[in-house]
Order: C-alpha cells, then structure tokens, then sequence
C-alpha cells in the first residue's frame, strides 16, 4: 500500500508534523512515496481538496471550542473533511467524544493514542545536570490555556526545598516567576527534550482540554511521572501512577478557552490514569491496519 499524508510538512517536527514523521519511520506493509500513485491518503486535521480519487482516512485530534474566535468558522473545513473521510482516528476518547458532539457520529472511527520514538529515546543519555535532589520539568509554548502559571505554582507548592525546575518553550519575561531554582530555558529540540525528560523525576501538564499531548507521551515515554488534570485526554496516557488533579466539568460546549478554570491543586487519590500503549511501532501498525481494513 502506499499512503500519501496530506495537510503534512515532514521537514517540521512541530504538531502533526512530529506523529507524522515518527509513523513513516515505523510503519511497515506500507510506502510513503509521493511521486506514485497513492492507494489511501491520509489527512491530518483537514484539507482544502473538494475530492480524492482514492479512500481518504483522517486523523482528528481536536477542533476548535473557543469562543474568543469565530469557533464555527474555524472549524467549518474540518467538519467538511470530517464527513468525507471513509475512516476517522482519533488520538483520545475524549477527542472522539467532542467531536461526535460538535461534528455528529462517523460511522466508521478508531481511537489510537499517540506514540513515542523509543529507539530515540533510548539512544538519548539524560541530561548531565546534577543541582537538584530532584528536577521537574513542563514544556509548552505559552498560551492561556496552557496554565504554565499553575505548573509552576503547583512545583512551587509541592516540591522539596533542594528541587528544581526546568521550563521548556517559549514563555513571555512577563508572564515568568521568577525564583532561584525556576530555569527558562526556551524551545528545545527533540533530542534535548528528551535528554531533559530522562533526567527529571517530574513532568507537570495542567494544560486545559488538551485531547493527547505528545510532550506527556514522550515525557511519560522517558520515564517521568506525570502530574496532570483529569480534563481532556491527558489522563488517557498518563499511567496509573500519575498525579491527577481536579479540574472543571465540561460538557463539551463552546468555551472562553484562554480564560481556564482556576486550579486549587486539589489531587484525586482515587482517580488513575491509563496504562496505555506508547510503542509507535505498535502504534503505526494500527494506523496501517485500519486503513487497509477499511479500502
């Protein structure tokens, strides 16, 4: 089979970019080559193609909820794709259960949870910085959303006095605490977050709705415990051992997104996250079944 990817820039590790490139690099049974005909296509998110002369499966981790946009425009070429599509993967249950809310069912839909490169993961020494007893970490460009506010206040709340932590992204000088063991350290690529992930003992992801995030899949994948909320899809992949805290109830209506509920650090000791699988061999063998199933 050979697939085609649209709506994907493999130069860029960034987004869909990155799962993209992980599953060319593992699957098996199938080419990616665009200079040949393609048997299935597979699209990330949506695309501006009226018609495709051969089954278009579709990737949809997420549309857009947020009332500070016009929400409905935004998502009106996604919809369209969406309902196109002979064959819909979503990343969560939560993803599949916000869609089928805003979008309506599809009819033929698999939940996949992203994937880690482990063979890189592996070949990746920890990050040689031995300051702290322990070292936490989060990493996100900063948006709202995002709540990088609330991953620091909850390492400030919890840590050890002789912890530190290491802020991956871009986070504005402004919207920065400053302390002596709180590093900024800006974007990182994949192989020194890796290296930093290796390391630390904790990955915080308060992030807001966020429907499978593969910064906690790779962090989770580099052997941190994770310390996440209980909304969205995070606590899909978070494993049992996870720290989860409460967050809103929502029920799947349009929402002030960059207006997050505020957090009271209030952990769940009766809530678990899953135990899923994180191999991306395993991962793009489901991908490539689906679609060959569904042709």
């Amino acid at each position: 089979m050979n697939l085609h990817l649209e709506n994907i820039n493999l130069s860029s590790n960034t987004g869909p970019n990155s799962f993209a490139n992980k599953l060319v690099k593992y699957a098996t049974g199938c080419s990616f080559d665009t200079h040949k005909q393609a048997d299935a296509h597979l699209c990330f998110i949506e695309t501006n193609k009226r018609s495709f002369n051969k089954p278009l499966f579709l990737r949809l981790d997420g549309i857009y909820v947020n009332t500070a946009f016009d929400f409905i425009k935004q998502n009106s070429n996604i919809k369209r794709t969406y309902h196109m599509a002979k064959g819909v993967i979503f990343q969560s249950e939560f993803a599949k259960k916000l869609i089928f809310k805003r979008f309506g069912k599809h009819k033929n839909s698999i939940i996949i949870k992203n994937g880690a490169d482990l063979a890189e993961i592996k070949k990746t020494e920890p990050l040689n910085y031995n300051k702290y007893d322990n070292l936490w970490t989060c990493a996100s460009n900063w948006r709202p959303h995002k709540r990088m506010s609330s991953n620091i206040n909850f390492f400030l709340d919890n840590a050890s006095k002789n912890d530190g932590l290491i802020v991956a992204g871009h986070v504005p000088e402004n919207e920065r605490t400053l302390r002596d063991n709180i590093h900024y350290v800006g974007n990182l690529n994949q192989k020194q977050l890796f290296a930093l992930y290796k390391k630390a003992k904790f990955f915080i992801h308060l992030a807001s709705l966020d429907c499978c995030p593969n910064v906690v899949v790779d962090a989770r994948a580099c052997g941190c415990k994770i310390v996440c909320t209980d909304s969205g899809g995070t606590i899909e992949i978070a494993v049992s051992e996870a720290v989860i805290l409460k967050d809103l109830e929502w029920d799947f209506e349009p929402l002030d997104l960059y207006n997050p509920f505020t957090l009271d650090f209030n952990i769940l000791s009766d809530k678990k996250g899953i135990n899923s699988d994180v191999d991306m061999t395993n991962i793009s063998s489901r991908y490539i079944n689906f679609i060959k199933e569904n042709l």
